[in-house]
């Protein structure tokens, strides 16, 4: 490979042409597909239900939620007011309707969610269930334009106490596992699930989980999470190792990734092996956090066939943020990031295969035993053999119609001898950056249309890298 330094492509301007790029044909099968539920109504009030804020309503709730689908399903409804609650599972056939008006409280007390198995950051462990589950269900719904919201801060505070105990002792990389907190909604092992209109607020964890799920819709989300503080890892929408799947028309602000894709880390994720793949995230807004459309760091099973369109960032870290690291392993590919608008972002495009070395490499410090260790800090531990698995994939990647504005940076795309970053097409874009940025290890990247001002007057430093043609 010839060494390649501080070139830079010097880009043709004209107006970025927002023409529709053709999407490819399975774009239009993702989501859950069409089912009604039956015209019955079961009030939670009618079985005990107390909407003071203060009563903690989670059996009453629970009661009408099996009343329903015992009963072939329907809807599961509120009257106006505030509803405390721990753990619900919603059911088969069952819409579980938060009206306007209506308001979800999640208890402050973590036994009020009991731990079942589930992943988690990439690991399979027994886990806090979330406020709000569908869990091995098909044919159901959390709807409503009422509010839920999740009281994360008592969690938030924990972690950061955890955090000040565990970092010193080398801990870093296991203190988001011990540190139990719910997330919001979990859709896990489910069929054809619609997650719309509803408002989720200050989430204890992440706020919305897709795991190992297929044709799930999730539609008209609001996500406030950055009231009352800024809580760690609190996530937007992740989709876990899930395929057709449809995110659209939703509004995240939260304080790490807005919409992320995900499938395992390390040796466990490579053990279950599950792709995320088929799908579409269209038409929605990110605000704070650290990536409009995040793709990792957990790639294990491989992420792929993704169609990101529509979408429109106001101050978040990163607008395209890929991120692995060289215990994960997996290939990110086929991804279309395409008609995007940027004001305010840290980097326009991140691409980092060996992200956050603190957190993502695991290793036992002096005076611990590892025959005396939880079960999920084995799991952490477990090596990846041969090493070569390891070594995550990063091609095909296509950015289209992109149009940022006050970027930190341009494009800061960083792989290794191990990960070449390969096949990137890039094709009307126009940045406006205080830095243009550096690609480090590519290959075969083209550019067609596109202006990148740096305010430095800099270029974007170019190194170890093969056939990337301005």
């Amino acid at each position: 490979m010839r060494l390649l330094s501080t070139l830079f492509f010097i880009v043709l301007f004209s107006p970025v042409s927002f023409s529709q790029l053709k999407a490819p044909t399975w774009v239009s099968k993702v989501g859950a597909k069409p089912f009604q539920f039956q015209q019955v109504v079961y009030a939670v009030d009618k079985y005990g239900a107390v909407n003071d804020g203060k009563t903690l309503n989670t059996k009453a709730i629970q009661k009408a939620i099996d009343d329903c689908a015992g009963k072939g399903g329907g809807t599961v409804s509120f009257q106006p007011g505030k509803y405390l609650t721990g753990s619900l599972f919603i059911r088969k056939n069952v819409n579980f309707e938060i009206a306007e008006g209506v308001e979800i409280l999640g208890s402050e007390d973590i036994l009020d969610y009991p731990e079942i198995d589930t992943r988690i950051a990439g690991i399979e462990m027994k886990w806090p269930a979330a406020l709000l589950n569908i869990l091995d269900q098909e044919h159901a719904a959390i709807s409503g334009a009422g509010l839920v919201n999740a009281q994360g801060k008592v969690f938030w505070d924990l972690y950061w106490g955890m955090r000040k105990e565990y970092e010193p002792k080398g801990l870093r990389w296991i203190v988001d596992y011990d540190a139990k907190r719910p997330r919001t909604v979990l859709i896990a092992n489910s069929k054809n699930i619609i997650l719309k209109d509803i408002h989720l607020q200050q989430a204890g964890f992440w706020t919305v989980q897709v795991l190992y799920s297929s044709y799930v819709t999730v539609d008209h989300i609001t996500i406030s999470n950055n009231i009352g503080g800024h809580g760690p890892s609190t996530d937007g929408v992740d989709i876990d190792s899930s395929s057709w799947i449809l995110v659209q028309n939703c509004d995240v602000d939260c304080n790490d990734d807005n919409f992320c894709l995900k499938s395992g880390r390390d040796w466990d994720g490579l053990r279950v092996n599950r792709p995320t793949e088929y799908v579409v995230v269209r038409n929605s807004i990110a605000r704070s956090g650290a990536g409009m459309l995040t793709l990792g760091s957990e790639t294990s099973g491989g992420i792929r066939h993704v169609w990101a369109s529509g979408l429109k960032g106001y101050g978040t870290s990163n607008a395209l943020n890929i991120k692995s690291a060289t215990t994960r392993g997996g290939t990110v590919s086929d991804i279309y990031f395409t008609d995007v608008v940027v004001q305010g972002a840290g980097n326009v495009i991140q691409v980092n295969p060996n992200w956050n070395p603190s957190y993502s490499y695991s290793k036992l410090p002096a005076g611990y035993h590892p025959d005396s260790i939880p079960s999920h800090w084995k799991k952490l531990l477990q090596r990846v053999e041969p090493e070569s698995k390891g070594i995550p994939r990063i091609n095909n990647i296509h950015i289209y119609n992109i149009n940022a504005t006050g970027a930190k940076q341009a494009i800061n795309a960083i792989g290794f001898k191990g990960t070449i970053l390969e096949r990137f097409v890039f094709k009307n874009v126009k940045i406006k950056s205080e830095k243009a940025g550096t690609i480090d290890f590519a290959s075969s990247w083209t550019f067609e249309n596109v202006q990148i001002e740096a305010a430095d007057g800099g270029r974007i430093k170019l190194s170890n890298s093969l056939n990337v043609n301005p």
